[in-house]
């Protein structure tokens, strides 16, 4: 009775140690799984920062109807006395005396098609920015949203490993063995929970990162909980990659703004040419005097500014200097462009063609295979050291398809950033609720 009673309380404790362990597992937030076409959905909506780009068009038609506006009329009105005093007569007269004149000012001819000109590229300009906005908005929430899928997955596997050690400690425990060798297998699968528990600890802390990410860029509170529902990608072949190339030296959106800047450049050289000739004022006035009699004035005036020391030299060369930049800046452009599109287009090679590689299923394979494994150890016909190495086999094998899908989507987004063309729906469509 006493050896039954030592027994028993051995069991008891071993048993509240391991539910502690399990306790301090972290657990998956319960929450709505989302689709991720939904949250890029819920962010090409409601993300904060398009108000920004939207504005900045805004503003730029408010430029161009500026530039269309002429110069409003000056008016001026003088009002005083006159006294008139004949050189010789002691006598003298003296009436009131006003004038008033209305100028407007011109501009030389092809002045105002210029400012025009200039505030379309403008508006054309804050265009492409939204537009580049939007398709980086959307491929950056698909990478995060990804990301945090991959996170979610990696912690409840590595949780759902953990937890068939502490089922199968239980069930050793159960077993009326002695020896140093169940002792020692216990310890190992003991200490092989504690480093899973690590390994789930380091995915949770991913899965944050990345839901915050998620949240800020689909404009929700940034802790609001999220799951991502599982998502099938589907990866094209890329044959036709010099076609691909070409196409980004042109429908970059980084090259489109670089042309439209330069473009815009050489208009403002231009109106710093045309801004050499002064504008010039046209007046029309009237003015009455009544002193010893009535005089009265009617005109046209004209007011040029002689351009004898200011022709605008500086204005020009600061201009033309500024083109020179936007070319150069164009170039550099261009081939930073060719040299992402090609280390991108390899990378995606490289990634695609493992991917196309895999079995249907595979992760299916490798869990299905860690649970036989389990199994089998319960039985006795598999040894300790082949079920550990299925477990840790199967996390390490879920891990490197999973990370060379992301680094696979990282480079396609890229492309299509590059090339400003998109390539296909890569994330199949799934019928999922919003939250």
């Amino acid at each position: 009775m006493k050896k039954f009673f030592y027994l028993s309380v051995v069991l008891l404790s071993v048993s509240g140690e391991n539910f502690a362990v399990e306790d301090a597992i972290p657990k998956a937030p319960v929450s709505v799984a989302i689709s991720i076409n939904v949250l890029v959905q819920e962010a090409m909506m409601n993300n904060p920062e398009l108000a920004f780009y939207r504005a900045e068009i805004t503003a730029a038609k408010g430029d161009l109807k500026t530039s269309e506006t002429k110069s409003n009329p000056d008016a001026d009105f003088e009002i005083g006395r006159k006294q008139t005093s004949p050189k010789l007569s002691n006598l003298s007269d003296e009436g009131m005396a006003w004038s008033v004149s209305i100028a407007q000012t011109f501009e030389w001819p092809s002045r105002l098609t210029l400012r025009k000109a200039i505030a379309n590229r403008q508006i054309d300009l804050a265009t492409i920015g939204l537009a580049r906005f939007q398709r980086e908005l959307q491929n950056e929430i698909q990478r995060a949203a990804f990301n945090l899928l991959i996170a979610q997955e990696k912690r409840d596997a590595t949780l759902s490993v953990a937890q068939r050690g502490e089922e199968l400690i239980q069930a050793l425990l159960q077993r009326e063995s002695a020896g140093t060798s169940p002792l020692l297998e216990t310890r190992i699968i003991e200490a092989n929970i504690l480093t899973l528990k690590r390994r789930a600890n380091e995915a949770a802390k991913l899965a944050e990162v990345a839901l915050f990410e998620v949240n800020r860029l689909r404009g929700k509170p940034i802790a609001t909980p999220l799951s991502i529902a599982p998502a099938r990608l589907r990866f094209p072949v890329l044959e036709h990659q010099e076609e691909l190339i070409g196409l980004a030296r042109t429908n970059s959106f980084e090259i489109k703004s670089q042309v439209l800047e330069l473009g815009q450049q050489g208009l403002k050289v231009d109106l710093a040419k045309n801004e050499r000739y002064p504008a010039f004022k046209l007046r029309t006035f009237y003015s009455q005097e009544d002193a010893s009699e009535r005089e009265q004035k009617a005109g046209v005036g004209v007011s040029v500014p002689l351009p004898l020391w200011n022709r605008n030299k500086g204005n020009i060369d600061a201009a033309k200097s500024r083109f020179e930049q936007a070319q150069a800046s164009l170039t550099l452009t261009q081939r930073n462009i060719e040299k992402q599109l090609h280390e991108n287009l390899a990378h995606y090679a490289i990634d695609q063609k493992e991917i196309s590689r895999w079995q249907k299923n595979v992760l299916e394979h490798l869990r299905d295979a860690a649970e036989l494994a389990d199994r089998h150890y319960r039985l006795g016909s598999v040894p300790l050291g082949t079920y550990l190495e299925m477990q840790e086999k199967y996390l390490e094998g879920m891990e490197a398809v999973l990370e060379t899908q992301a680094e696979a989507l990282a480079a396609l987004k890229n492309i299509e950033r590059l090339t400003g063309m998109p390539l296909g729906n890569v994330i199949a469509p799934e019928a999922t609720t919003p939250q």
